[in-house]
């Protein structure tokens, strides 16, 4: 990595490696923990491994990068060049990322700027992005920051699972684990807002609540130019069609993006989960 400002981020931002690639971006996977084995983010070992756990009901965990792994990613950026580091992250009401990644940017040879994005998924992954764009047009870190601050803040990240149940044992649904708590057979539809993975609607069915959620892309996206990415896990043809009736319905689109997310996002969700990132321009 050569340019003054790196870029770096975790795996929870599911980025295509392409584009990982292409923007020059350093991912600090972090770990999901699966009956007992320790596997990285990211990687199709522990997808698979993810759904055999899952089904077979086994003891799923997930765990942060380390502070020491941070500080390496840090030191190594440092000795390819860069003056400056862009250390973006998921929500720190979801994963203590963050946290260990400001420990490291401590002990960092060069200056650290780590942010919280209050996302997850590609709607961590478009701010990434968007800070990417910015360096490599030749702005600074302050450039940077404030490019992926305001491309998180307008982005908005609604999603559907069959099941609250995964969200709970992971203790990651906060209030809304008194809103459907005692009503687990309701469809819900779940929102990221301020960080926190919060209730947004309650529906009977699953169709519904499909229907519902590509609404609420349609009604985020507007008419400007905007990026969508479709996230899903163990539920490619419903991503899919989801995805292709957006491309109809949008004519600001500019990038779609269809993926499977991650086991440490899927380890909470569960299979059927259902994402739309809108994140306009």
């Amino acid at each position: 990595m050569s340019r003054s400002v790196a870029i770096i981020t975790d795996s929870t931002a599911y980025l295509p490696q392409p584009m990982v690639e292409r923007h020059g971006v350093v991912v600090v996977p972090l770990t999901v923990v699966l009956g007992g084995e320790a596997l990285e983010d990211g990687t199709d070992t522990a997808a698979r491994r993810l759904a055999q756990a899952l089904g077979q009901k086994q003891s799923v965990t997930t765990s942060r990068p380390s502070p020491a792994e941070f500080a390496e990613a840090y030191r190594e950026a440092a000795r390819a060049g860069a003056g400056g580091i862009l250390s973006l992250h998921l929500s720190s009401e979801i994963s203590g990322t963050y946290d260990a990644a400001l420990l490291a940017a401590r002990e960092s040879p060069v200056p650290v700027r780590v942010v919280d994005s209050a996302m997850i998924a590609m709607a961590l992954g478009f701010s990434v992005l968007a800070a990417s764009e910015v360096v490599a047009a030749g702005g600074g870190l302050d450039e940077a920051v404030a490019a992926a601050v305001k491309r998180a803040e307008a982005t908005r990240a609604v999603f559907y699972v069959d099941t609250l149940e995964h969200l709970r044992r992971g203790g990651r649904i906060g209030t809304a684990q008194a809103l459907f708590g005692s009503a687990l057979s309701v469809k819900p539809l779940l929102e990221l807002s301020g960080g926190r993975i919060e209730p947004l609607e309650k529906v009977r069915t699953a169709s519904r609540a499909i229907a519902r959620l590509e609404e609420l892309a349609v009604e985020h996206a507007g008419s400007g130019p905007v990026d969508v990415a479709v996230h899903h896990l163990a539920a490619e043809e419903r991503a899919t069609q989801l995805a292709e009736r957006l491309r109809g319905r949008l004519p600001g689109l500019v990038e779609l993006h269809v993926s499977e997310v991650g086991a440490v996002l899927g380890a909470h969700t569960g299979p059927g989960l259902l994402g739309a990132i809108v994140s306009p321009r």
